[in-house]
């Protein structure tokens, strides 16, 4: 108890410096916790993948699009449920700044193989039987003031002109990295348009989804379906949803490397600063730890003082730092929810800033710790005076 006190008397005998010290591993371990959100936040979509989809595009590239007749024929292969089908619209709300996913698709089927979009039975039906109706996500929603029963207007960008839809449903995420930032529309809407403005871009579909009976199936039926296509005019490439994200994912990954990095320099900086402030402490003090010795004071206990006041100041910032990072990842995610529609901050993110912050304060005590219970007893008390 003795020692427990004097490690809390000294952490704080000089405020100023150690109340900035405290900030500096704050501000440290909250960019750390930032940077790591960042980052599991770009997988967000590989770890919502279900196993139990797949996704088939053009063999090509995503740019290309696929005949809408391949449905019929992906239906016919052993192993598939249900087929569904879209486009990426790209359409436009207002101005450029306001950018949100929205999809042209499949109603009925490709809702049901979302089970995690979780929209009343109303609203649904709604939806389903409106040509013109759309369904949009709870934070674009929320965004925008929108209400079922509005209509919205997007400019069109691969499709030419202003398409204005009804909405008939709001939905929410079953699970909290559930994207509820997207609006979908009827493919048919899209089609008949097309059909009439772009006839030769109409009657095609940008990618096509299918739901497996069983999940363990995914390899072979993806084959079977590329196998159908093989040498026609538009060859297809059919993958697990989560490779199909991760397609998307690995064109920044030396991006994602880079953040990493810069998350670990961080911390390496602030582990310096503390470093060489408990240096400085640890030499102010080289007298009283030679006072310490001559009263019978060992050199672990001399060594417990000098690592536990380290340890108490690196922590306390932890402490800061994890606090302020929910008000930062609120703030982020209500401000940037284009960029990051879904930003919480993972269990384990916290365990890695706070066990950033313990080894910021090892490694800054390790030195002044060895300096304090080794010295000299003739040594130290030269300093008095």
């Amino acid at each position: 108890m003795f020692i427990l006190k004097l490690i809390l008397r000294n952490a704080f005998r000089h405020k100023l410096r150690t109340i900035l010290t405290i900030v500096g591993v704050a501000v440290a371990v909250l960019a750390f916790g930032l940077l790591r959100t960042l980052v599991d936040l770009w997988y967000a979509g590989v770890e919502a993948s279900s196993a139990s989809r797949l996704v088939t595009r053009n063999a090509i590239s995503l740019v290309f699009p696929l005949p809408i007749s391949y449905k019929d024929r992906i239906r016919q292969v052993a192993g598939v449920k249900e087929v569904s089908w879209g486009n990426w619209f790209g359409g436009i709300y207002r101005e450029e700044k306001n950018f949100f996913p929205n999809f042209a698709i499949e109603p009925k089927g490709y809702l049901e193989m979302y089970p995690e979009y979780i929209i009343p039975d109303d609203q649904r039906s709604a939806f389903i039987h409106d040509r013109r109706g759309c369904v949009v996500g709870r934070k674009t929603a929320e965004r925008f003031g929108w209400k079922t029963g509005d209509t919205v207007t997007l400019r069109g960008t691969i499709f030419p002109g202003q398409w204005a839809f009804v909405i008939r449903g709001i939905y929410r995420g079953a699970r909290k990295n559930t994207d509820e930032t997207q609006l979908f529309f009827h493919w048919e809407y899209l089609n008949e348009t097309v059909k009439k403005t772009i006839p030769r871009r109409a009657d095609q579909v940008g990618f096509y989804l299918i739901e497996l009976k069983k999940p363990e199936e995914a390899a072979e039926v993806s084959l079977a379906v590329d196998a159908l296509f093989r040498n026609s005019l538009a060859e297809t490439l059919t993958e697990t949803e989560k490779a199909f994200q991760l397609s998307f994912v690995s064109m920044t990954e030396a991006i994602m490397i880079a953040i990493k990095i810069v998350s670990y320099v961080v911390i390496v900086i602030i582990m310096v600063v503390a470093a060489n402030t408990m240096a400085m402490t640890a030499r102010e003090r080289i007298a009283e730890y030679a006072t310490l010795k001559t009263l019978g004071f060992g050199a672990l206990h001399i060594g417990c003082v000098v690592f536990g006041e380290s340890l108490v100041i690196s922590l306390a910032g932890g402490v800061l730092g994890v606090i302020l990072t929910f008000p930062a990842a609120h703030w982020i995610e209500t401000e940037l929810s284009q960029f990051f529609p879904v930003f919480t901050v993972a269990p384990l993110t916290i365990w890695l800033d706070l066990a950033a912050a313990v080894t910021v304060g090892l490694v800054a005590g390790i030195f002044p710790t060895w300096r304090g219970s080794t010295i000299r007893i003739a040594d130290g008390l030269r300093r008095i005076g």
